[in-house]
């Protein structure tokens, strides 16, 4: 690809600095792409050229002067259509009607604080609420990879347009899968974030208590870079953790020989198909390459974490979308309402019960894993990537099934509040990409970045770039 777009967010970084590229010709080249590849993937909901370019003239002349404000100057970036600027309406993928944002999300102030710019707004699931990519009120978006196929979700355009070569990095959300189940499946790198890392006011909510924030990028490098950006505690949430935000590129570079990486014995080696397997076992020889030590763990009962991940969430959305409900309910597509609904039917001893369970598992996978290990190794999904159209189900027997095969690697990690890194691990026969996700403690971020890039230092599996003509 001739496209400045071809190289990573890093690499860019690094051009910009050497005056090698001005950020108005990364903007217009982004914003090329982007109308490029939007009618087969349907991977944006807006562009902002005008402001864009302005901003990335702004930008120019900061660099100009000897002031860049952080690595990210200058860089284009686009971000999943959740994230609140102040006076500009968001759809949250959604045709219901919501009120203007009287605030700017914290995470955007931080990105325009280090120079980023932003230029357009990405494709989600229906307020955030679905694992495959599909949108019955603004159109499904598609994967670069094969557009018949799903692009994961709920973060589907963050996803899509970074594996398109469409922007550098996207900021996503996940809260049972949404940042890690489509970077996997559209051959990118996601961060889920320890909950309380990166705050979350002015972003939509879905579930409080397990919503996270996090980027998608081509590298876990380039992951580090945002993540450096917009950690930290934020006294607009207060659930932000005020422990401190080290620094993600200082070490990102070590030696990983030594670390010992846990191998699961159960649950996450259920139902994997043979082929993904494979593709798991290659990464694990890849770390064994690396010097890391495969220790063979069992992570305990990670069913119930994941039931009382799926109660929480139910009953969490189901009051955050009360009154909307009430009023639009209507507008709101067929299997986000009733995956809305189903969360009325949860008692409130329930809930309670479900969230009194967080600290015990918390404490007995801590025991059972991090006495053993420093990063738990697991496959983020157990199936290949299903097909658009057998996946189109918006009610009926086959719905929870689908829903629960796509997220029952990734929604425990998400009620244990832990951080996790999908990292691409290969392809398939059919052409479709193949990730793996490392699990660590809460706010070790920086462990899962170094570990991520020293497999990326000697891969090539996030180098690759999807077909240019996306042909299914």
């Amino acid at each position: 690809m001739t496209s400045p777009l071809g190289m990573s967010l890093a690499q860019a970084s690094a051009a910009l600095a050497r005056r090698e590229i001005s950020a108005l010709e990364l903007v217009d080249a982004a914003i090329l792409r982007a109308g490029q590849i939007n009618p087969a993937l349907n991977a944006f909901v807006r562009i902002d050229a005008q402001a864009a370019r302005s901003l990335a003239s702004d930008s120019d002349h900061t660099r100009a002067t000897g002031t860049a404000r952080s690595a990210l100057e200058g860089i284009p970036m686009a971000h999943k259509d959740m994230f609140h600027r102040a006076g500009i309406a968001n759809s949250c993928g959604a045709r219901v009607r919501q009120p203007l944002p009287q605030s700017t999300a914290t995470v955007l102030r931080q990105l325009d604080a280090a120079g980023a710019v932003q230029f357009g707004v990405l494709h989600m699931a229906e307020f955030a609420f679905g694992p495959t990519g599909h949108n019955w009120s603004i159109g499904h978006c598609r994967n670069p990879w094969n557009p018949a196929r799903i692009t994961g979700g709920s973060s589907s355009g963050p996803a899509a347009a970074v594996a398109a070569r469409a922007c550098f990095a996207a900021l996503g959300s996940d809260t049972g899968a949404s940042i890690r189940l489509p970077a996997s499946m559209n051959g990118i790198t996601g961060l889920k974030t320890s909950y309380g890392r990166v705050s979350r006011a002015a972003a939509m909510p879905l579930s409080f208590s397990l919503d996270t924030v996090g980027p998608l990028a081509r590298s876990a490098y380039d992951c580090a870079m945002v993540l450096q950006a917009i950690a930290g505690h934020d006294p607009r949430d207060p659930t932000t953790s005020r422990a401190a935000v080290p620094d993600y590129l200082r070490h990102i570079g070590d030696s990983v020989r030594g670390l010992r990486v846990g191998v699961p014995t159960r649950y996450f080696t259920q139902g994997v198909d043979a082929a993904i397997d494979l593709r798991m076992q290659a990464s694990l020889d890849v770390l064994r390459g690396l010097g890391c030590v495969l220790v063979p763990v069992d992570p305990g009962d990670m069913a119930a974490a994941n039931t009382a991940g799926i109660l929480v969430t139910a009953a969490e959305a189901a009051a955050q979308h009360a009154a909307m409900l009430r009023s639009q309910g209507d507008l709101y597509a067929r299997q986000v309402r009733i995956r809305v609904e189903r969360g009325y039917a949860i008692s409130a001893p329930q809930y309670l019960d479900a969230l009194r369970y967080r600290g015990p598992a918390l404490a007995a996978f801590t025991e059972a894993v991090f006495s053993r290990v420093d990063v738990l190794h697991a496959p983020v999904v157990p199936v290949p990537t299903p097909d658009i159209l057998a996946t189109d189900i918006q009610d009926g027997p086959a719905l929870d099934p689908l829903l629960g095969d796509l997220t029952r690697f990734l929604r425990p990690i998400n009620y244990l509040g832990l951080p996790a890194l999908a990292l691409p691990g290969g392809f398939l026969d059919d052409g479709m990409p193949v990730g793996f996700q490392l699990i660590g403690r809460p706010f070790r971020e920086d462990q899962l970045l170094q570990l991520g890039h020293a497999y990326q230092s000697v891969t090539d599996w996030h180098h690759r770039a999807p077909p240019e003509n996306f042909n299914p």
